[in-house]
């Protein structure tokens, strides 16, 4: 009995999948040089990446909040939305940037 409400609270506590949801806009990113911009860049689309990832309805979070709670499953989809939306809005700001820099 033990160990099956153990399975379950380990289910509950990893339903929710929250990819991480970075700032658009930098304090600092007009100070940036070109090559610190490119950096920048493919580290929000690793984020947009990995949160894409979590969408998959394979990944152990998903199945868990499927299973046992399925609001959980909503908002986990509804923050990879954000968390995606906002990783590609940093991209577009920073070559933005880059654009007006020459880079």
């Amino acid at each position: 009995m033990k160990k099956i409400l153990l399975l379950s609270l380990s289910f509950l506590c990893v339903s929710c999948a929250t990819p991480t949801v970075i700032n658009v806009i930098g304090p600092n990113d007009s100070e940036l040089s070109c090559k610190e911009l490119s950096s920048e860049i493919a580290r929000a689309n690793q984020y947009a990446d990995k949160a894409q990832e979590a969408k998959n309805v394979k990944n152990p979070h998903n199945i868990g909040a499927i299973l046992f709670f399925l609001p959980g499953y909503g908002m986990s989809i509804k923050n990879i939305e954000e968390a995606t939306k906002a990783a590609k809005d940093r991209a577009v700001h920073l070559n933005k940037i880059k654009e007006k820099k020459n880079c």
